[in-house]
């Protein structure tokens, strides 16, 4: 990475799925993600508990003895339904408390192979640095082309003209664990010119007026 401006990524948020998946490459790949991400001295947050994937990559984070932060809703704590989370654990009252918290306190977001609610913490945080929320790097860790169908997905939306070339630049992906982190390092966020004029602050009364013909 010679020449490239390197961020300083010191915790990365991972989104998974609570299974396992129907192939072992889903639980070597998590685990190798959790070794990489200890290895580079990243502290992990997640959802919390140690079922599927999500076990898998906290587990091997606190292996090499890194940090792991659980942000779980309180009713996933109900009879012990997720298992016990690896490492620290915040209880919050609704989903979208915990994906605030989540990327606030996270630097970078990586997207494991998953379900609804993997690809829903994936996509909000999308739509969140388009809109300017947050300039944090956004990945998806594409193992036996699990991503291919999204991806196409999302370059057919640019060709139809929903999503901007720039925005598309957001999400970002890779088929190994170090390419991936690489990547978020060395991603520079380019803002729309006309949504980076949004004001996010609570105390804000009123926000920027859009031009309707941008495409979110």
């Amino acid at each position: 990475m010679e020449g490239v401006s390197v961020r300083k990524i010191k915790k990365i948020c991972v989104f998974c799925g609570a299974n396992s998946g129907k192939y072992v490459a889903f639980v070597n790949a998590a685990f190798h993600l959790g070794e990489v991400l200890g290895k580079r001295k990243i502290d992990l947050v997640y959802g919390g508990g140690k079922l599927g994937l999500m076990g898998c990559v906290s587990t091997a984070v606190a292996q090499h003895e890194r940090q792991v932060l659980g942000i779980i809703p309180s009713a996933f704590t109900v009879n012990n339904l997720v298992g016990e989370t690896c490492g620290k654990e915040i209880k919050v009252a609704t989903m979208q408390e915990r994906l605030v918290m989540m990327m606030e306190l996270s630097d970078a977001f990586i997207a494991l192979p998953g379900g609804f609610g993997t690809l829903e913490e994936q996509f909000q945080m999308i739509s969140w640095a388009q809109l300017s929320i947050h300039n944090k790097p956004i990945g998806v860790l594409n193992i036996n082309g699990f991503f291919n169908g999204l991806l196409s997905f999302v370059d057919h939306a640019v060709k139809q003209e929903f999503i901007t070339p720039r925005a598309r630049k957001i999400l970002i992906s890779a088929t190994t664990a170090d390419e991936l982190v690489d990547k978020l390092q060395a991603f520079r966020f380019e803002s729309d010119p006309a949504l980076s004029k949004l004001k996010w602050s609570p105390s804000s009364s009123q926000k920027e007026k859009l031009d309707l013909t941008l495409r979110l």
